[in-house]
Formats: C-alpha cells, sequence, structure tokens
C-alpha cells in the first residue's frame, strides 16, 4: 500500500489568474492505493457524500487510466469539494503521485502536473495546472502552458471557508471575456509585486500584489458576506485580501503574529452575514508526502 498526503492549494491569488498557486501547509487530502484488477474508488471525510465513487467522474479514476495503473484508491477528504482550496486538485495530485510509486512508472513529479491536471480536468471541464503543480510541488508556483516556475516561499496565510458552495464552473462563467488597457497593466504590476514578495518572504508585498481589478470583483459577488469580510481581515492585520481560487473560500497574506485575530476576524465576519464559516491558520507549505506501507 502506498499512502499520500496532498496539500490544500489556494491558486490564482488575485493577480494571478489561472496562472498563480500556493500549496498550504493544512488542510490536506489523505489517499492510499493498493494494487488491483480494475480501478475502484472509496471516499470518506469531509463532504465524502458529494464526490463520485465511480472512476469515470472522479478525478483520481483519469490519474488511473492515465498512467495504465488500476488500483483501489481510498480517498479520505480534509478538504471540502467546491472550496476553491483545490479539493480535486489535491486528490488529483496525491493519486498521481501515488500510483506513479505503486507502479514504478518513474515520472519525476513535474512529469506528473500535467497528468494530474487530466484529472482535475474530470471536476472542472478544462486542464489547469494552478492547482495540481503546487500541490506536487510545493510552494509558490507559475503554471504558463505546460511550464512550471516554483519559488520555495514562506508566507503565513489564513485561509477562510465559508458553509457555502461556487462550482468552478459557474466562477469561471462570470470572469470577464475581456480587459481594458488600463485593467491589464494594473493586473500586469500587481502580479510582478506578488511574485517579488515571494521571491523575498515579504508578507506585505505580497498582500499588496493580490489586489485585483479585473477577475476577482465578480467572483467577489457570488461569495455572501466577501466585502465584509475582507474589510475585517485588513482591519486586523491581513496585508491583502482576495478570493481563493474560484471560492468560495477567502484567502488573507500576513505575519505569522497576526493569523489568530485575523482568522477570528473573518468568521465573525462571515457570521454577521449569516453564514458559518472556519479558518485555517496556515502558510504556503511542502507539495504532496509520500509514505510507504
Amino acid at each position: 500500500m502506498i499512502t499520500v498526503r496532498a496539500p490544500a492549494t489556494s491558486a490564482n491569488l488575485g493577480s494571478g489568474f489561472d496562472v498563480f498557486g500556493a500549496a498550504l501547509d493544512r488542510p490536506a487530502d489523505i489517499v492510499r492505493v493498493e494494487k488491483a484488477d480494475r480501478t475502484t474508488i472509496e471516499v470518506t471525510g469531509y463532504g465524502a457524500e458529494f464526490i463520485p465513487e465511480d472512476p469515470e467522474s472522479n478525478t483520481v479514476g483519469a490519474v488511473a487510466e492515465a498512467l495504465d495503473a488500476p488500483a483501489h484508491i481510498r480517498i479520505d477528504k480534509g478538504i471540502r469539494p467546491s472550496s476553491g482550496l483545490g479539493s480535486s486538485g489535491a486528490s488529483a495530485a496525491a493519486a498521481a503521485l501515488a500510483l506513479n510509486e505503486l507502479y514504478d512508472r518513474g515520472l519525476s513529479r513535474r512529469d506528473l502536473v500535467p497528468i494530474a491536471g487530466k484529472g482535475e480536468a474530470t471536476v472542472s471541464g478544462e486542464v489547469h495546472l494552478d492547482n495540481v503543480a503546487p500541490a506536487l510541488l510545493g510552494g509558490f508556483t507559475i503554471a504558463t502552458g505546460r511550464d512550471v516556475t516554483v519559488v520555495d516561499a514562506d508566507i503565513p496565510l489564513v485561509a477562510c471557508l465559508p458553509e457555502i458552495v461556487v462550482s468552478t464552473r459557474d466562477a469561471r462563467d462570470v470572469v470577464p471575456a475581456g480587459a481594458t488597457m488600463e485593467q491589464l497593466v494594473n493586473t500586469v504590476g500587481r502580479a510582478a509585486t506578488l511574485t517579488t514578495g515571494m521571491c523575498r518572504d515579504d508578507p506585505d508585498l505580497v498582500g499588496r500584489g493580490m489586489h485585483d481589478r479585473l477577475v476577482t470583483p465578480a467572483r467577489a459577488d457570488l461569495i455572501s458576506g466577501y466585502a465584509e469580510v475582507r474589510e475585517a481581515a485588513l482591519s486586523a492585520g491581513a496585508t491583502g485580501v482576495t478570493v481563493s481560487g474560484a471560492g468560495p473560500g477567502v484567502v488573507a497574506a500576513c505575519h505569522s503574529e497576526d493569523r489568530r485575530p485575523i482568522a477570528a476576524a473573518m468568521v465573525d465576519a462571515f457570521m454577521d452575514a449569516g453564514v458559518d464559516a472556519r479558518a485555517y491558520q496556515t502558510r504556503i507549505g511542502r507539495g504532496a508526502t509520500l509514505y510507504t506501507e
């Protein structure tokens, strides 16, 4: 049996739509695989009742097919589906790493990124690497096509997850079809600022770089209480706040000592909006971890 722990991730980070991603040190999915004549899937944990166990409809089934690696796959969800925290990407990344080891395919983690991307496409409808890349490689990642750059960043974060659902497909439907020159220039500047902050482990620069005028406002409208939560986090010390991935998760960059008050402020603001929420005091972490039993 092979066991892999794959971390939650936050994609986009405001100014890096479909490009930026970051691994979080918590929460995480645990995936266990054993060789079998055909692929079967068992799902337990947070939101398991919403995840299909049919291999043709599950991210890990697509990964097993791509690797020609049939197995009995058990997924223990620590990351809620439709959270904006890379739930499907984590499962796909974990399965890719585990099955590669189980069948001794000899592929590197970078080789596995597009394979895990095919798995995530089962849910999102399109191949995107901004979740699976950090889930496999860790750190802050910049994915452009099949090329992935990794920065071993160390930035404290708070990820707040409200008990509402925003599907990835719905969130993509509200993305503007075009942009003004002013919006493009602003986005490039913010993305450059965020990247510099990651390279310097500077939460202030990362926070400034999260601000986005193009995609985030449209997605924020799908999240009840977002404006109030963002303001509460900034008032509590966050250096920047944005929608995590497709939402409804909200991620804040900060200094380590401010994580606790920021987490409390975000949960309270969601509650004031009539929405239950939980917060994870986390930071940018490593990629999937493999255990052999």
